[in-house]
């Protein structure tokens, strides 16, 4: 294989000094934007003789080699957020009134919570399919769905039911970690202007209060489906309450591990032993709500 031997910057002489790139030679591999990396340092000026390379090429250089000490560098605002540190948020020209505008709806996290087989599941399937057909963007976020993949690694411990929240709405108290990564994700879908439907137990108020507190403009909608223990039980479509009972499940909510009954939801879907709403009257409740609200616009 024949090589290339390394070649000057079209900058000798005169040229070459006048520039400040004396002594600079290109890598055969770097091409077009090799050369322009470079002129566009000698264009910033600065070029440090002693090390070799002006503050533009250091900066751009990758970060085991990049010296702190040199001036110039750190002039963008970096900062640190939990373990991620020199990072920066970028804005895009594209925000969410623009995305909102272009859905024709307002983008919003409907949060259902309650016991477990209180139909949170069959709720948010409803509630899915009803804004669908009436030309509305929106996806659901199931708490088991979720535990298949993203959350696959954390159990219903307490820590890590707090873990589960904080992934899916970037909650910044750790007591449940599922609802926190949710809650991070809703977030990003409501910022993208669909209606995100999550559906976990999320038993404790904190967590949920740390949930709406990210959200602005009220566009957190908590859905309390208020149904009995008994009736959960009875239904028990998964047989994890005749488990917890026997005591081959530990820390169940509702039985060894409390849930925390919601007392500022938007929302409470009423249900009594001996008689429960339908799904479709169950959805049509919420979708009342979004509407008479502004979220579903025409």
């Amino acid at each position: 294989m024949l090589t290339r031997p390394l070649r000057p910057l079209p900058y000798s002489g005169r040229r070459a000094q006048a520039a400040g790139l004396a002594g600079v030679v290109r890598p055969p591999c770097a091409g077009a934007a090799g050369v322009k990396l470079v002129v566009a340092a000698a264009a910033a000026g600065s070029w440090d003789r002693k090390a070799g390379r002006s503050e533009a090429v250091q900066a751009a250089a990758p970060a085991d080699e990049k010296d702190d000490a040199l001036p110039g560098i750190n002039k963008l605002m970096t900062s640190t957020v939990g373990k991620s540190t020199n990072i920066r948020w970028h804005d895009c020209p594209v925000n969410q009134l623009d995305r909102q505008k272009l859905l024709n709806q307002k983008g919003c996290v409907v949060w259902i919570t309650g016991l477990s087989g209180s139909g949170k599941s069959t709720l948010a399937s409803a509630l899915s399919r009803e804004l669908h057909s009436r030309g509305n963007l929106t996806y659901v976020l199931d708490g088991d769905n979720l535990r298949h993949g993203l959350n696959k690694d954390l159990s219903f411990k307490a820590e890590d039911r707090a873990e589960n929240i904080r992934r899916v709405f970037s909650v910044k108290n750790y007591n449940n970690v599922h609802v926190w990564f949710v809650g991070e994700v809703a977030k990003l879908f409501a910022d993208a202007g669909l209606i995100c439907i999550t559906s976990l137990i999320s038993p404790y108020k904190s967590d949920r209060s740390a949930c709406r507190k990210l959200l602005p403009n009220s566009s957190f909608i908590e859905v309390f489906l208020n149904v009995p223990l008994e009736v959960c039980e009875e239904r028990d479509p998964k047989g994890l309450y005749k488990l917890a009972r026997a005591g081959k499940i530990k820390g169940f909510t509702g039985i060894d591990d409390p849930y925390e009954t919601p007392s500022d939801c938007e929302i409470v879907i009423q249900c009594k032993v001996g008689g429960c709403p339908s799904p479709k009257s169950m959805a049509d409740q919420v979708v009342s709500y979004l509407e008479a609200n502004g979220f579903l616009q025409n």
